[in-house]
């Protein structure tokens, strides 16, 4: 998406002493900038100031595990709320080997089991009701033809990530250094949240093993598909909806 609030070192200088600032393409719905090369600050363009909060909840009730951290937390900058995070050393991968995947599988893990005792009131944007509705919008028969065909229930186990693409995950000499944006976290079905990270992170059947292994998930990989079309779905239909490429999401499918 690149930047849609524009500012200067003079607009953040209120809130830290500001010796560099870059604009990044990073955000798809919000602005974020690199701020002294030691913090990422990221302007909302279209959350809610308590869908926000809900994110600096999570963020800060998971600090013990591999994420960013804030050093700031809400404030504002024309007139748009902003976080300041701490920026993660390291960089996203370009190359996904199986000891990448092992460490996804264990991060969820690790904060699923965590956030299943985190009681927030938060809608599950992810569930079916939401999906029909994006549907809907769309007006595409091949959507809602998919949508009939995937035969799943989703649970509200928790609090789930729901975006951990390649792009959110920041490694180091090969090492998880911490995994970002929880901005679309909410309650949801923590199978959906691994089989996100699958459609991603996974090239074929043994890596999605892998993950499964890491994640010391309980299902078997015939009925984990399921969880994986529906992702596929889901994020074909967010994306059509954003004007954004979705088809090489869909042909992932497996019955199309």
């Amino acid at each position: 998406m690149g930047i849609k609030t524009k500012i200067t070192k003079k607009d953040l200088s209120p809130y830290i002493k500001v010796d560099s600032l870059k604009k990044t393409k990073d955000g798809v719905s919000h602005s974020v900038y690199i701020v002294n090369n030691r913090y990422i600050l990221k302007i909302y363009e279209d959350l809610s100031i308590q869908e926000i909060q809900n994110e600096i909840t999570i963020v800060n009730y998971c600090k013990d595990l591999k994420i960013n951290r804030i050093k700031k937390d809400l404030f504002y900058i024309k007139n748009k709320p902003a976080i300041l995070y701490y920026k993660c050393k390291g960089k996203s991968l370009t190359k996904i080997k199986k000891k990448h995947i092992r460490q996804i599988g264990k991060f969820l893990k690790e904060f699923h089991t965590l956030s299943s005792n985190l009681n927030l009131s938060l809608k599950n944007s992810f569930g079916k009701t939401s999906l029909k509705e994006m549907i809907k919008r769309s007006k595409s028969k091949k959507f809602l033809k998919i949508f009939k065909k995937i035969k799943i229930d989703l649970k509200n186990d928790g609090i789930i990530h729901g975006d951990l693409f390649i792009d959110n995950a920041i490694f180091k000499k090969d090492r998880l250094s911490c995994v970002i944006d929880f901005s679309d976290s909410c309650k949801g079905d923590f199978l959906f949240d691994l089989a996100v990270a699958s459609i991603s992170w996974c090239k074929n059947k043994e890596d999605i093993k892998t993950l499964l292994k890491s994640y010391e998930a309980k299902i078997s990989i015939k009925k984990f598909y399921n969880y994986i079309d529906y992702a596929l779905l889901y994020y074909s239909v967010l994306r059509y909806l954003n004007n954004r490429e979705y088809k090489s999401l869909l042909k992932g499918i497996r019955f199309i």
